[in-house]
């Protein structure tokens, strides 16, 4: 994280834009269901939100000290914190009800693997289960806002290919001022004869 990320991703107003502005939009046709992985927390402006509509969320965050400090603010809740890495998730098939990644996916530096991570938590989603989430759209401004940072914005006409190709279904992308996703784990795999 860049010092710019620092001191915007950790301010009340930050949190504020995710929970007024972003998450409703992205989660408001979802079924989360009892049990949620969320990918990529940050410093957690999403978790605490997105804690309240679960029983049980899971936090897999890559870097250790974020990870670290998300572990000490949320012990004792319905939070579990796991340092790793999304693209290689430690949790069995069809382990959980519904998947998030709030602006995080521009930070993958490959769409290889992006694509990877999003495999991942597909395989952990239970059948007819949901990912939801939101990501930036590419600017000048969000270039200069990464220097020093891994900055690869997700193309919304691709990423619905992606997620096609992938194996999601019932697939929904809104675009504005960034993307909202929302994407389905099928119920029951089809068999070819």
């Amino acid at each position: 994280m860049n010092k710019n990320h620092a001191a915007v991703c950790t301010s009340p107003e930050w949190a504020a834009h995710l929970h007024e502005d972003v998450l409703p939009i992205a989660v408001a046709r979802a079924d989360l269901g009892r049990e949620l992985l969320e990918i990529g927390p940050g410093p957690g402006a999403a978790t605490e939100w997105l804690r309240t509509r679960v029983d049980r969320l899971v936090a897999v965050e890559i870097e250790a000290e974020a990870a670290a400090l998300l572990a000490e603010r949320y012990a004792g809740t319905n939070v579990e914190i796991h340092h790793g890495n999304g693209g290689a998730l430690e949790f069995g098939d069809d382990s959980f009800d519904s998947a998030a990644s709030f602006t995080m996916l521009h930070h993958v530096p490959t769409a290889a693997l992006q694509n990877r991570l999003l495999a991942e938590v597909l395989r952990v989603l239970r059948p007819g289960g949901v990912l939801v989430g939101s990501d930036s759209l590419a600017s000048h401004t969000l270039h200069e806002f990464h220097e020093g940072d891994v900055y690869n914005p997700v193309e919304p006409a691709a990423f619905l290919v992606r997620l096609q190709t992938l194996g999601y279904v019932d697939i929904t992308l809104g675009v504005g001022d960034r993307l909202t996703f929302s994407a389905h784990k099928p119920v029951a795999r089809e068999t070819g004869a």
